[in-house]
């Protein structure tokens, strides 16, 4: 009979433990990520806030982890289009969400049916920025209706109901549900055309097809500044910093606005179960390159306030928004099959 000597016997169990912790252990395979490409999934247009944001995050996140961030746009339904893609993606890391008010505070409420759950099939990363919503509309169709602001607005439209094309980012978004409450609080009619992002509805805006939007802020200010838009009120609680000359809505629009508040937020996230260490280090190094000076002035510059809190914060806040806007949602009567 043959016998293994000692030394050799310790060695050969070494060998066979230290394969089955390579093999089995998930904290050694979680920390070889990402060895490819990630992908983060914008569920609107090109030229809209949401991917303005993760086109501004994508570099950030490149340099801090050593492979390629890129974003794929996929349109339609409001966001929820490309939010199932997420939810259904393999939880490993490589695909991730920017999310939105309207994907993961708003939809659920407003849609009858939805193919995903967004507090159950998503693990919440990091709230990347808040930004408010301003009333824009076509300067010059303005001009000529003599629009100068909102009390101005709200009159000619009760004059005739229907006069004003509204135009949105989708069914569903902060955007259409902004215009939405605007319109149960003023008692205004305007007809609600909904597109594929931010970035075609103001195109169409600006050329005049349309008369007045609810945009978030970041994608709006550069057509502001241009004098092609004509901001007439911000929708959160305070002015916004970028644009200190600007009311709310609630100080432009009187008693019967009082309260009227509507701002958006954008945050990465990923499918649920994805390993929570993978989920750490993306938080940790998103939250220190929204900290950075050049990052943090840029987003201030458009209006937006930068996040990074934690996933547990960020988890406790969607939960609260989920509140928050099915009142919304029930208050303005707004349905989306």
């Amino acid at each position: 009979m043959h016998f293994v000597k000692p030394t050799r016997r310790l060695a050969l169990s070494c060998a066979a433990l230290l394969t089955t912790v390579f093999i089995a252990s998930p904290v050694w395979s979680q920390a070889a990520w990402p060895t490819r490409p990630v992908k983060i999934v914008v569920p609107f247009a090109p030229g809209g806030t949401t991917d303005l944001l993760a086109r501004a995050m994508a570099p950030e996140l490149q340099k801090a982890f050593g492979q390629p961030f890129v974003v794929e746009n996929r349109v339609g339904a409001g966001g929820n289009i490309g939010a199932d893609v997420v939810a259904k993606s393999t939880p490993d890391g490589y695909t991730l969400l920017m999310g939105t008010v309207g994907t993961h505070g708003i939809n659920k409420a407003l849609y009858t049916r939805l193919a995903f759950d967004p507090q159950k099939d998503f693990a919440p990363i990091t709230l990347v920025a808040g930004v408010p919503n301003v009333m824009v509309v076509n300067a010059d169709k303005a001009r000529a209706a003599g629009i100068g602001n909102v009390a101005d607005f709200i009159r000619v439209a009760k004059a005739s109901p229907g006069k004003f094309n509204m135009a949105s980012s989708g069914n569903g978004t902060s955007i259409h549900m902004a215009g939405e409450l605007f319109k149960t609080r003023s008692g205004t009619y305007m007809i609600h055309f909904p597109f594929g992002g931010s970035g075609p509805a103001l195109l169409s805006l600006a050329g005049g097809d349309m008369d007045v939007m609810f945009d978030n802020l970041p994608s709006s200010m550069q057509l502001i500044k241009s004098g092609k838009l004509k901001a007439l009120a911000v929708t959160s609680a305070q002015r916004s910093a970028a644009l200190p000359d600007v009311p709310t809505v609630e100080e432009a629009g009187g008693p019967a606005l009082k309260g009227f508040e509507a701002s958006s937020w954008f945050g990465l996230l990923a499918p649920a179960g994805t390993p929570p260490d993978i989920v750490s280090r993306i938080q940790q190094e998103a939250a220190k390159s929204l900290g950075t000076p050049s990052i943090k002035e840029k987003l201030l510059a458009q209006g937006a306030v930068p996040g990074g809190n934690t996933p547990q914060q960020f988890a406790a806040f969607i939960d609260a928004e989920h509140i928050k806007w099915a009142q919304v949602v029930k208050t303005s009567g707004a349905k989306v099959d």
